[in-house]
């Protein structure tokens, strides 16, 4: 898993005016989000609608008390699995 910060790009508010709906295109396909800049200023962020789903998807499971009471749990065990069994019973290749 990449940290968030792998995703960003940046752009200025120029190209922005220039063409809003081309960056949102390439932040899109690249699965990336541009951090606008004015004179070295950071200004906002673009993020497409991919990527912005799911970061609400994220920040709604991080809001659930059940799910962090889940991770307090966990933690505390000092029962692991491999991450080959993790896939198994996820039923990921």
């Amino acid at each position: 898993m990449n940290q968030l910060i792998t995703y960003e790009d940046f752009t200025s508010v120029q190209e922005l005016q220039a063409g809003a709906t081309k960056l949102f295109l390439a932040a899109a396909k690249k699965r990336k989000f541009y951090r606008v800049m004015r004179n070295r200023q950071a200004l906002g962020v673009i993020i497409p609608n991919n990527l912005w789903d799911s970061l609400l998807e994220d920040m709604e499971a991080f809001s659930s008390p059940n799910y962090l009471k889940r991770i307090a749990l966990a933690r505390k065990t000092k029962k692991f699995i491999s991450s080959t069994e993790a896939k198994r019973r996820l039923g990921i290749k």
